[in-house]
């Protein structure tokens, strides 16, 4: 019983927030609420090349979910994916979206896609097969969310092929391509404060 009692204390305590969870978590969804600013400039400038089929272009989705899944994978905490999302969709609001507001309700819904997947295996299973699954939930959620908001008047295969491929996206762009920036990271040695950073190589 003892012993229970003291991994459940060191649990709670390894979850807990430090500040330099907070800073990095900060950092990383300004960084991207500054990105996801300049990708919305550039999915307005090139919707013209889609036009013959509309769907196509959520090939580009997948940028728009990678800081979710990449401050989860480097902070590991409950709630990390969530609040980085989230941050990074408000600095996109202030710097002036062409969507207003509504990226800030897109930031709640793709934060918490990804952190439901992490939470899934309790914050301590971190290979690959875990951020590609949080990045295509990611994706599953902002494509739900277009259709609602945008697309609702598209054919049911249009709509098909759209969940499909923005799914797609956030799976290589988000997943697969965070899990890989976050060992790229590990390896010059600026996550040592993390575990992502001592272990990424191995978990």
């Amino acid at each position: 019983m003892a012993s229970t009692s003291t991994t459940g204390q060191r649990t709670r305590r390894g979850r807990r927030w430090r500040t330099v969870d907070i800073v990095v978590a900060s950092v990383i969804a300004v960084a991207g609420g500054v990105v996801f600013w300049g990708w919305s400039q550039l999915w307005t400038t090139t919707s013209g090349a889609f036009s013959a089929f509309p769907p196509a272009q959520a090939v580009m989705y997948g940028v728009w979910l990678a800081p979710g899944v990449i401050g989860g994978l480097i902070v590991r905490k409950p709630g990390a994916a969530l609040y980085t999302e989230l941050v990074a969709s408000v600095v996109e609001a202030l710097l002036g979206s062409a969507w207003g507001l509504s990226v800030v309700a897109y930031g709640v819904a793709e934060g918490l896609a990804p952190e439901l997947i992490f939470a899934l295996f309790a914050y301590r299973w971190w290979r690959l097969p875990v951020p590609a699954l949080a990045g295509a939930a990611a994706g599953l959620a902002a494509a739900v969310l277009d259709l609602v908001y945008y697309y609702g008047a598209w054919r049911a295969d249009w709509m098909l092929t759209y969940v499909v491929l923005v799914m797609a996206s956030s799976l290589v762009i988000a997943g697969v391509g965070g899990e890989l920036l976050v060992r790229a990271l590990a390896r010059t040695g600026a996550l040592q404060p993390f575990a992502s950073g001592r272990r990424a190589t191995v978990t």
